[in-house]
């Protein structure tokens, strides 16, 4: 046996090694510091968008992911690894997790899709999956809504992608209907004047679209006059308290009474 050769040849692969390692450690530690200056200069989100924080942390979060994971690649690939059983493994790893985790991976998805087509946003009045509340974040696998009672509730994003989602917030102003009913002996265009009157006195109600009071069903014990006015969304909740209690008030001092379910019964002999 030569070992001259045999000892030239270790030297040889021993040198080569060291410097393929060398060059991977010198790719990592350059590589690192590049992504930590990529990342602290990204761009960031305005306040005009509240969404806009919310994306930029997903999209955060995804480039650092992608590029430590090219960076990885390529150091691999420094020390000799062929790329192509690289990706291989990278992939198989990928695909074996994505079906471990493909409800989170359907929530990730949905998430993306609130963040791109915004539904809703932080600060809105929604209904969606039979509850109401004040969204309070749209994250990437979850979205929470705090409910007039300061419930929080915590709803999956793929749940929320694949509902009807309310939004009472998203239109400036919103319609109010209200519903008063009279006795069938009321003179009903005294009681419309009245509630009119009523209606058009108060500051929250919109003179444009103008209120519409109207006499709507003869119902079994009661005539029916509906309002219909128009408020600023903000204004929907207490203007709807104000006028049931003040035409209600207002009814009570013209002498319109508002009557029990009747029922009439008639005696054979």
């Amino acid at each position: 046996m030569d070992w001259d050769a045999l000892w030239n040849k270790i030297s040889s692969i021993s040198v080569d090694l060291v410097f393929k390692i060398l060059g991977a450690i010198a790719v990592l530690v350059v590589g690192r510091i590049l992504i930590r200056f990529i990342i602290k200069h990204f761009p960031k989100g305005t306040e005009k968008h509240p969404l806009d924080s919310t994306a930029r942390q997903f999209f955060l979060s995804f480039t650092k992911i992608t590029l430590y994971a090219l960076l990885i690649i390529v150091a691999v690939g420094i020390l000799g690894v062929p790329l192509a059983s690289t990706v291989a493994v990278v992939g198989s790893a990928g695909a074996a997790i994505a079906l471990a985790l493909q409800g989170s991976l359907s929530n990730l998805a949905s998430g993306i899709m609130l963040l791109i087509f915004k539904p809703m946003k932080i600060g809105d009045y929604v209904e969606v999956s039979g509850v109401s509340g004040t969204v309070s974040s749209v994250g990437i696998f979850y979205t929470t809504l705090v409910t007039v009672d300061n419930k929080h509730i915590t709803l999956p994003n793929s749940s929320l992608t694949n509902t009807t989602i309310v939004n009472y917030s998203d239109e400036k102003t919103r319609r109010l209907d209200l519903v008063f009913p009279v006795d069938y002996s009321t003179d009903t265009e005294a009681a419309k004047e009245a509630i009119r009157q009523t209606v058009l006195s108060h500051p929250m109600v919109l003179r444009d679209p103008a209120p519409f009071v109207r006499l709507t069903d003869l119902d079994v014990s009661s005539l029916n006059i509906t309002v219909r006015v128009w408020c600023l969304s903000e204004n929907y909740w207490p203007l709807k308290f104000d006028l049931t209690e003040q035409v209600k008030a207002t009814l009570d001092r013209n002498g319109i009474t508002v009557p029990f379910p009747q029922v009439d019964v008639h005696m054979k002999q």
